[in-house]
């Protein structure tokens, strides 16, 4: 199974969980919570994610990238946005030097 293909899965049960009651699901429980609710959760698996860089173990890593990755999506689908979308973006960037593409970031 593709990565692609994962990201489309989910994005299409977190764009399923929009319209269900919010005690159905826990993503149907943060869009009823609201962007803040949702906004704090992204906040707090940031903040795991670095911590689990800090201690090095690859494991614990990888899930908390995944949590992180998962809230971002939630926040995607509240926002009307897909996974395609970013994906876009970072097509768009491909080839362009980092340094390149934030000193035209400060142009803009």
């Amino acid at each position: 199974m593709s990565k692609e293909t994962t990201l489309s899965r989910v994005a299409d049960v977190l764009e399923a969980r929009k319209s269900e009651s919010a005690d159905s699901s826990y993503v149907a429980k943060l869009y009823s919570k609201g962007l803040d609710s949702i906004l704090k959760k992204i906040g707090e698996e940031a903040i795991e994610t670095v911590m689990a860089a800090k201690d090095g173990d690859k494991e614990h890593i990888i899930y908390e990238v995944a949590d992180l990755w998962f809230h971002s999506m939630v926040l995607l689908a509240q926002q009307n946005l897909h996974p395609d979308d970013v994906l876009a973006e970072l097509e768009r960037r491909f080839g362009t030097s980092g340094l390149v593409e934030k000193a035209n970031r400060k142009e803009s």
